[in-house]
């Protein structure tokens, strides 16, 4: 089993923050997408063939990334920020994408340091609401912590999130990127992680990387992103 980074868990709310980049393309103009089920997006996954030489690609089989078992759900000090939290954790499973694929890429001169790829199915018109929702709650969210229902407050984990600039990769209709730094309110470790989330009609294409106080996490490999997104954009016609 799997268990992927906790910006990749951005399933229900895709609010954890972000710059996004939101503008009328061609693709806006379009008659809408077609909602695409897991196979379809298990098919649309980027693959070696589609990066070149040197990339490495492992598509998970589904379940194989997931929650840590027992996991609970975090609560946020403040309020609008609990789509944070709910996004990269525990949440209502009603809240969860109709269909999700995700995978792994290795880039030549990456250290063996993976990206993590998550592609989500949204009913139509629910990608775009998440992207609004994820602008809704940045500006409140940049420094807040959070623990579990009755939790010592030692225990608390302090979160901060800093918007990133990202360009619209060809054939997206809007991209966010931000990092998430996460670490227990007392001192101790800490994990940076971050995020690019791209739509492409229906589907929203999270990427991610993770490092550590001292090695922030690496900017999303671009020739990943964008032949992801292509690749969506085809899928959905």
């Amino acid at each position: 089993m799997t268990v992927r980074p906790a910006v990749l868990l951005l399933l229900p709310v895709l609010a954890a923050g972000g710059c996004a980049t939101v503008k009328p393309t061609a693709a806006d103009q379009a008659p809408p997408a077609r909602v695409l089920t897991a196979a379809e997006l298990r098919a649309a996954a980027v693959g070696p063939a589609d990066l070149g030489a040197g990339y490495t690609v492992t598509v998970l089989n589904p379940g194989q990334a997931v929650q840590p078992q027992g996991a609970e759900r975090q609560l946020a000090d403040v309020p609008a920020c609990q789509p944070v939290l709910d996004a990269i954790g525990p949440a209502d499973p009603a809240a969860q994408p109709q269909a999700e694929t995700d995978l792994t890429a290795i880039g030549p001169g990456t250290a063996k340091v993976p990206l993590y790829t998550a592609l989500l199915g949204y009913p139509a018109g629910r990608s775009a609401v998440l992207q609004s929702a994820l602008e809704a709650v940045l500006a409140q969210c940049a420094d807040f912590t959070s623990g579990v229902a009755g939790g010592a407050a030692a225990a608390r984990t302090r979160h901060q999130l800093v918007r990133a600039d990202t360009p619209t990769p060809g054939g997206a209709d809007g991209a966010t990127a931000f990092t998430l730094t996460s670490g227990p309110q007392a001192g101790g470790p800490v994990l940076s992680q971050r995020a690019a989330v791209v739509r492409v009609g229906t589907a929203l294409a999270v990427f991610s990387t993770v490092g550590t106080a001292k090695e922030a996490a690496a900017v999303p490999d671009p020739a990943v992103v964008l032949a992801q997104t292509r690749k969506l954009r085809a899928a959905q016609g």
